[in-house]
């Protein structure tokens, strides 16, 4: 909204507009972009919780089967804290981004849709108490929906690269410098069963009080990072990435979701107030997702958050190898329960994990050099 205002300043000769002229900046309108949404999490937080509170009653449901100390000890607390980071990424973006980038509109409809699917997962879960909330099929055929419409879009109506049109439905690979994969139309499946894999698996970690915070907020800010450099065609061209015009207006949701992440942790620290919910896990993994394709680095995705793939395999293994033998692999999954069973405290989990997503996304970052 002030990028359009500078713009519309700029072009009827207001070249002199003072601090405006900040707003040229990539840098700073991302900076901002992270007080903003801190700030409009933090403010809304202890009033959002106590509404939460009172009208959920119980709060989320806790598995009867799982660690017994999670019963006691987080019994009551209320959910639905993703729509505390939804509120936080949507003013910030629609304040600081530029409103006439394809990209920004295409992750804003995915985060916003898939928070609105979790959103109702959530309240089904907590009005009838159990934790099943809507039907697997059909959140996956939601899901899927979502996907293919926001990587038509992307695909169609953003600005094409001068490296040719079939970059937007190619893949690029990470360390090969001029590798492509063109799957032409087989892309909007590629690209939504990112979208929608990076969603479930975000939604599989978050178990454990911050768990699946940080290490969104640290794949965001490593995204935020590659946004940038592949959207300018300076950096694009040192580096030998694929230049990708608009992408770098996608930094500005990046930017959004890390200060809205920090917002949330200042309720989220161990002992929760509240947990972020499937409005919160699916609609922060369907954004890093379509953030991938967006900047074409879904492979390098699956490298950054590293973390949910493993947790989302752990789930994958643990319920093929009982279908099949009746035994479990894991002692409970996802993996992060597992550990909690071996008889690591959950601060410990927590942060170890941390530990593990930031050498990852070093690893991930790594690739734009190595190459």
């Amino acid at each position: 909204m002030l990028y359009l205002l500078y713009q519309h300043l700029a072009a009827h000769g207001h070249h002199y507009i003072g601090v405006l002229n900040l707003l040229r900046y990539l840098t700073f309108r991302g900076v901002m972009a992270v007080a903003t949404s801190q700030l409009v999490v933090v403010a809304m937080g202890s009033r959002f919780i106590r509404w939460m509170r009172a009208r959920q009653g119980k709060g989320q449901p806790i598995r009867a089967e799982g660690i017994q100390r999670h019963i006691t000890e987080k019994a009551g607390t209320p959910t639905m804290g993703g729509l505390m980071f939804l509120a936080g990424i949507t003013v910030a973006t629609l304040l600081w981004a530029d409103l006439e980038n394809v990209y920004v509109w295409a992750i804003l409809f995915v985060t916003l849709a898939f928070g609105g699917l979790g959103f109702l997962d959530d309240y089904a879960k907590v009005t009838k108490q159990t934790t099943a909330g809507l039907s697997g099929r059909l959140r996956l055929v939601v899901e899927t929906l979502v996907g293919l419409i926001a990587v038509f879009v992307m695909v169609w109506f953003a600005p094409h690269s001068p490296e040719g049109a079939n970059l937007s439905t190619s893949v690029a690979f990470p360390v090969l410098k001029h590798a492509l994969l063109d799957l032409g139309w087989f892309y909007l499946a590629f690209g939504a069963f990112v979208i929608v894999g990076a969603s479930n698996a975000v939604n599989f970690t978050d178990g454990l009080d911050g768990l699946a915070t940080v290490p969104v907020m640290i794949a965001a800010s490593t995204f935020g990072l590659i946004a940038y450099m592949v959207g300018n065609f300076r950096f694009a061209d040192y580096l030998e990435l694929h230049f990708v015009p608009g992408a770098g207006e996608v930094a500005i949701l990046c930017s959004a979701i890390v200060g809205s992440g920090m917002g949330f942790l200042w309720y989220n620290a161990p002992p929760a107030r509240i947990f972020m919910g499937d409005s919160g896990a699916l609609s922060l993994g369907a954004a890093l997702g379509a953030i991938a394709v967006a900047t074409k680095h879904e492979i390098v995705l699956a490298i950054v958050g590293g973390l949910f793939v493993v947790e989302t395999v752990s789930v994958i293994i643990q319920v093929l190898w009982f279908k099949r033998t009746g035994k479990r692999v894991f002692l409970m999954a996802p993996i992060h329960h597992h550990f909690e069973r071996l008889g690591w405290s959950e601060s410990t989990v927590v942060i170890r994990f941390w530990i593990v997503a930031i050498m990852l996304a070093l690893l991930g970052l790594s690739t734009l050099k190595l190459r």
